[in-house]
């Protein structure tokens, strides 16, 4: 019964759920709060998606509302916030979805806010850009201000900068210049009194003076009484000095190392003079101790280690080091040479002689010795006991040499070349000093001594030369090339024409060309002979051996003598170099191996007729027609010859004869210029009308046919012929210049416009119509048009120094130095660029900038007229008489013809016999000074 008992109160006490499987979605202890667990093996939350909230751990309700009302979209609905055209501020439909119709709607909108907004895009940009350039010219930014300043600071130099006075102090007076305290000396009397005995009657007990027993004073602290007599304070100084000067004298040699007179500036030289880390001196002076212990018999260990302390500033340890040194390796020179460098003057003498009694064969240590003499008869007596131990030593002989007169060093050198008979240098100096029989005799030993140089056969024939034997200059030089190759010397052709060109500048003329002849022909292939003997001839010019360069267009000739390009050159170099007589007898040979060279005959007449000489200048024309009957050039040549004489009538018969026997555009054209100049309008107009329908191709013969219209006031006949001839010859710029230019003077703007707008279409990127057009609106006064233009005009053509020049001078002053150095950048080597930049410094005022830039100019194209003039005119105003001749003389022999304003004068009709220098002279009235 008891058992029955237990069993049903074990199976009542038993939960009905027990071993039965959890119901679904079952989470345990969710009833009381649980929101799960994690293990190593279920990481994550224990919370299933589909869980009760839990709301304990929640954030408070303020915060809760606060977030809330931050997530939902503030949205004023106020009747107050609404607009008839966009309702209200916030959309309506925020929170409805975007659809495709919205995006739709949307990019329609887009569109036609766009095209709105491009209706009055490109006025709005205008404004603006006129806005903002009026504001910037008004008010420039300071950048554009300074910025000339700025550039010139590159040339301040170091002295200017150091004189630019330094930013004032803007603080108080009193801050500035603080008062300095003042300090009242006290009399020796209080001084005394107050260590001369008397006592404090009490002692601060925190002092810790105090004694510890009562009634006891501590001992040692008062100075016993007595009276205190500075003087022997001073005395007592000096004596304790004087003990430490005796102290560091050397007692073995008795040398004092330190001089009691100057010490105190002595010790100016003890302050360290070395800047770097001073652990690096410790490490380096404890590797260079480790190298000298290691291997003392190592000189540069011990070098290195003086060095360093004296860079350190510790002069006498190097020194001492450096004996040292010397003592342990006296066979060593470089030790020795550097003892006596850090030695005083007097101490070095002592140590040097000392070197030489060690190394005696050293001829560093000997000459050292003599440098550290003052005396000349010291330093003979020095080179002399060195020339004992080291009699073979060429550079001891040269040395005692130079100190004796002329007939101690003639003996001198006689026993020099005994000991050093290898040394040309000594040989060469005895034959200078000798006389003409004894000099040969010298040279002839030296030759038998050293038979492989060459400067002793070329000294022998210099001394030949020099002494009237001209016949014996060829065969010395001769006789040395064949020595030479016969004791194994290879002859160099480079070496010999250096040789050649020396000797031209130490004025042997025949020894210089008999070289030249000698070894022209060495080491040269048959086929490259004319080109290799014209780069010789120039290379000699170009060293400025003349000679040397006649003696090789003299063989050339010799070798090639129907060579016209070896006969031009070699004229241009007597025209340059040479003398009239000179040209006049070389193109005399030259016109009789050249007949056909038109060119040789011209430059002979010419040379004639410069010199005044002009029947002899007809003879060669009239010899020239010979050879070549129907040449144009000395057909004109003529014709010139008898119009700059004044000989018109001559001039018009020649110019019908050779219309007739050579009726060329250009014999056409001097024809009607010929009869223009002597003002026959209408034989000029007949020639002219003539000469275009047969060439009516040549450009220059519409271009005068229109001019001498405008002359005569037929303007619209000049327009008709300009015209034409543009339909005739479409690619010539002057004429459509010229036609728009007359356009222009008539008033009609929009004509010439279009004429040179045509012009450019026909001739694309060319720059002088560009050019043109742009001055056509600068004349005009419309600025702003032609800076647009010349924008176009660089994009087209940016290398173009003429429209880089006119830009620069576009621009306002501040902006010019930027857009030159754009212009240099383009067209680094344009003259006109170059003009242009010469023209800036002299409207700023640099003079001597101005004059080299405008030296740059002219060397750059000599054949600039424009550049001479502006140079000329800069000098008469800012040069001196010799600068102005200077210029005139140099722009006589460029003899230039280019250039847009010398072309104005020197082809205009009236001035038709002007002269290079009436012409410069024209152009520089005409031309205004640069702002």
């Amino acid at each position: 019964m008891s058992n029955i008992t237990a069993a049903v109160i074990a199976n009542r006490n038993k939960k009905h759920f027990l071993g039965v499987p959890a119901p679904l979605g079952y989470v345990a202890g969710v009833g009381r709060g649980a929101t799960g667990f994690t293990t190593r093996s279920d990481i994550g939350p224990a919370r299933d998606a589909n869980d009760v909230s839990d709301d304990r751990h929640a954030p408070p309700a303020t915060k809760r509302k606060k977030k809330d009302e931050e997530e939902e979209e503030d949205e004023d609905l106020n009747d107050s916030n609404y607009d008839e055209f966009s309702g209200y501020s916030g959309s309506l439909f925020s929170k409805d979805p975007y659809d495709k119709d919205d995006e739709e709607a949307d990019a329609i909108y887009d569109s036609i806010e766009k095209r709105m907004d491009e209706k009055r895009k490109e006025y709005r940009d205008r404004r603006l850009r006129e806005d903002l350039e009026r504001y910037r010219q008004e008010r420039p930014k300071i950048q554009q201000q300074f910025s000339d300043l700025k550039r010139s600071l590159a040339t301040v130099t170091s002295e200017e900068w150091s004189t630019i006075p330094e930013v004032g102090d803007s603080r108080n007076r009193k801050q500035r210049n603080p008062r300095a305290e003042k300090f009242t000396p006290l009399p020796d009397s209080v001084l005394s009194r107050n260590l001369g005995g008397e006592t404090a009657s009490s002692l601060d007990a925190s002092s810790g003076l105090a004694s510890m027993v009562p009634g006891v004073a501590t001992p040692g602290m008062l100075t016993p009484t007595g009276d205190l007599d500075l003087r022997k304070i001073g005395q007592a100084r000096n004596t304790l000095m004087n003990v430490k000067l005796s102290q560091v004298s050397d007692s073995v040699t008795g040398q004092t190392v330190v001089d009691p007179k100057g010490y105190l500036t002595d010790l100016q030289s003890m302050i360290p003079t070395y800047g770097g880390d001073i652990n690096d001196i410790k490490k380096a002076r404890l590797l260079l101790k480790s190298v000298r212990e290691t291997n003392p018999n190592h000189p540069p260990a011990w070098v290195a280690s003086a060095r360093l302390e004296e860079v350190t500033g510790k002069v006498q340890m190097a020194r001492n080091l450096i004996m040292r040194g010397c003592e342990i390796n006296p066979q060593s020179e470089d030790l020795w040479l550097e003892a006596a460098r850090l030695q005083p003057p007097d101490t070095a003498k002592a140590v040097i002689a000392q070197a030489a009694r060690h190394i005696p064969t050293s001829v560093r240590i000997w000459i050292k010795a003599a440098d550290l003499e003052t005396e000349t008869k010291a330093k003979r007596r020095v080179f002399r006991k060195a020339l004992e131990h080291i009699p073979n030593s060429v550079r001891l002989w040269k040395a005692a040499v130079e100190l004796e007169n002329p007939d101690d060093a003639r003996i001198l050198l006689s026993r020099a070349v005994e000991c050093c008979n290898t040394s040309v240098e000594l040989w060469l100096a005895l034959a200078r000093l000798e006389t003409y029989e004894n000099a040969r005799k010298v040279l002839n030993k030296a030759r038998e001594n050293i038979p492989t140089d060459r400067q002793i056969w070329t000294t022998a024939a210099k001394l030949e030369e020099a002494n009237g034997n001209i016949h014996m200059v060829e065969k010395i030089v001769d006789r040395s090339l064949t020595s030479l190759t016969a004791n194994g010397v290879e002859i160099n052709r480079d070496h010999w024409f250096q040789e050649a060109i020396e000797a031209e500048k130490s004025g042997a003329v025949h020894c210089c060309q008999s070289i030249v002849k000698a070894v022209i022909g060495i080491s040269v292939e048959e086929e490259d002979r004319k080109q290799t003997w014209i780069d010789d001839a120039e290379f000699c010019a170009k060293e400025n051996a003349f000679e040397c360069a006649r003696a090789v267009y003299a063989h050339a000739l010799q070798m090639f003598p129907s060579k016209k390009s070896i006969w031009l050159r070699a004229a241009y170099f007597e025209k340059n170099h040479g003398t009239r007589e000179s040209l006049e007898a070389l193109l005399q040979r030259a016109v009789a191996h050249c007949p056909k060279s038109e060119i040789l005959w011209l430059m002979g007449a010419k040379s004639k007729w410069m010199a005044g000489d002009v029947p002899a200048a007809r003879g060669i024309l009239s010899l020239a027609f010979q050879a070549n009957p129907n040449s144009e050039d000395i057909w004109l040549a003529a014709v010139k010859l008898e119009s700059e004489n004044s000989e018109y009538e001559r001039a018009r018969r020649l110019l019908a004869k050779a219309r007739g026997s050579a009726p060329t555009p250009r014999v056409m054209m001097k024809s009607a210029r010929l009869e223009w100049a002597l003002e026959r309008f209408d034989e000029a107009l007949r020639l002219l009308a003539e000469a275009v329908e047969v060439f009516p191709d040549f450009p220059k013969l519409w271009m005068m046919k229109g001019q001498i219209e405008e002359q005569q006031r037929r303007t619209d006949d000049a327009a008709a012929t300009y015209t034409l001839a543009l339909k005739k010859c479409p690619t010539s710029i002057p004429l459509w210049i010229l036609s728009a230019n007359l356009e222009e003077r008539k008033g009609v703007l929009t004509k010439a416009r279009s004429i040179l707008e045509r012009g450019r279409l026909r001739n694309p990127k060319v720059a002088v119509l560009w050019l043109e057009a742009i001055r056509v609106e600068l004349r005009a006064g419309l600025k702003e048009i032609a800076s647009t233009m010349m924008a176009r005009a660089l994009q087209e053509c940016p290398n173009s120094g003429e429209l880089w020049a006119e830009a620069i001078f576009m621009e306002t002053k501040p902006q010019r130095k930027t857009k030159s150095v754009d212009a240099l950048k383009k067209c680094e080597h344009d003259p006109h660029v170059l003009l242009a930049v010469s023209k800036l410094f002299w409207s700023e005022h640099k003079f001597s900038k101005c004059r080299d830039w405008f030296n740059r100019t002219v060397k750059i194209d000599p054949d600039l007229g424009d550049a001479w003039a502006y140079f000329y005119k800069f000098e008469l105003l800012h040069g001196t008489e010799q600068q102005q001749q200077e210029v005139i003389d140099r722009c006589i022999s460029a003899e230039p013809t280019h250039g847009e304003a010398w072309c104005s004068v020197s082809k205009s009709i009236k001035n038709w016999q002007f002269k290079t220098p009436d012409v410069l002279r024209a152009v520089v009235k005409v031309l205004s000074i640069p702002i």
